[in-house]
């Protein structure tokens, strides 16, 4: 079994979840932690080839405890204190009230973060474990929005600015942004996450999509089209072109290249959704009066980030593989666009126009803006404070 200590031993809480645990601890007030614990992503260490068992869930072990000698315990980290990667261990997502529901019989401590700075020792007897379901009922679990932050994460540096790529989806479910560690929401989430919707479920899926994301496929190849013709007539008239100058010449290169009814009507309803959705940020104030976004690859590139760390937590590559690949994607990235603002605009219309269909195409619109915001106002955001090239 891998050591279990933090990845780091800088000074510092590693994420805002362990600095409220330390706190809360030391002035003793129980209920506070409880309340902490209820709204953190709490991880359980289980060997794969168990993880990989269907139907198996995680059995919580006692183990002797590392502080109290004699003393046994179970273990269980918060997302800031897991210990490294390893290819046969792997940590499994669990909360509060299901870690208290599958308590095993006769062990009386819940260790949290043990061998760390932050960590916590809960009684857990039958009355104690009553009060963590209490406490999961109070809570509404992990908070989705945030920007999460390990301290002792890459910060700055290209690595740092490859991870920053996709930090949309990770603000979007609140999970810490630059990070490629043991886990990135859970080992069974995380596999379950590469298969639907990506369809991977081995180590030659996950190259064929991550190389598919690279070279931008699955953005939409009519999107970028729609938006070159735009973006080519600007560059003949020395600014950016009136809606009907850009649907004109969209008809006339419709025109020469003479598509399917199909496909001319899926180039217009392009164009229709760009407009929109531009006129909707211009309206937010997040996009400027003469302001536009030349290409939506950013949808790709971040996502691409995301797909290699749920891989890389999915045991379909290594840590140095991971990195490799979002270096690369980070190059990619730095030619397609000018500065982080750019880069979040692009990310943001393409999830929104991406979206459209669904049944609630303005709230995917609304969480694009907000995740836009987070990152390009949050003095803590990396896209704040990493230089874009």
């Amino acid at each position: 079994m891998p050591g279990a200590g933090a990845q780091s031993s800088g000074w510092g809480p590693p994420t805002e979840t362990e600095r409220l645990l330390h706190e809360t601890a030391a002035a003793g007030d129980r209920d506070a932690t409880l309340d902490t614990l209820a709204r953190s992503r709490l991880y359980v260490l289980v060997a794969r080839l168990h993880a990989d068992t269907p139907g198996y869930a995680p059995l919580f072990t006692a183990r002797p405890d590392p502080v109290t000698p004699g003393r046994r315990c179970v273990t269980a980290h918060t997302s800031g204190t897991l210990p490294p990667w390893h290819p046969e261990w792997v940590f499994e997502k669990i909360d509060l009230d299901e870690l208290g529901r599958r308590w095993p019989d006769g062990v009386r401590w819940l260790v949290i973060n043990p061998g760390t700075p932050y960590a916590v020792t809960l009684a857990a007897g039958p009355g104690r474990r009553r009060a963590w379901q209490k406490a999961h009922e109070r809570s509404a679990g992990p908070p989705a929005g945030l920007l999460v932050t390990h301290r002792a994460g890459p910060l700055h540096g290209p690595l740092a600015h490859g991870l920053a790529l996709g930090a949309h989806l990770a603000v979007h479910n609140g999970l810490v942004w630059n990070d490629l560690g043991a886990t990135y929401e859970g080992y069974s989430t995380d596999r379950a996450r590469l298969r639907n919707p990506w369809g991977v479920l081995d180590r030659a899926a996950y190259r064929e999509t991550l190389e598919a994301l690279l070279t931008t496929r699955l953005v939409g190849r009519t999107y970028e089209s729609v938006l070159q013709i735009r973006r080519t007539l600007a560059g003949r008239l020395g600014r950016t072109p009136t809606d009907p100058e850009w649907s004109a010449a969209l008809t006339d290169a419709l025109t020469r290249s003479r598509p399917t009814p199909s496909e001319a009507a899926e180039a217009h309803d392009a164009l229709r959704l760009a407009v929109t959705y531009e006129g909707r940020l211009r309206a937010d104030g997040a996009l400027g009066a003469d302001e536009r976004v030349d290409t939506l690859a950013a949808f790709d590139y971040g996502r691409a980030v995301n797909v290699v760390r749920l891989a890389l937590g999915a045991r379909l590559c290594d840590p140095r593989e991971a990195e490799q690949a979002v270096l690369r994607i980070g190059a990619l990235a730095g030619q397609a666009y000018g500065s982080w603002a750019q880069f979040s605009l692009g990310y943001s219309l393409a999830r929104a126009m991406h979206f459209d269909e669904d049944e609630q195409p303005g709230v995917t619109y609304e969480q694009s803006l907000a995740q836009h915001r987070v990152l390009t106002q949050d003095p803590n955001s990396p896209y704040r404070n990493i230089a874009w090239s």
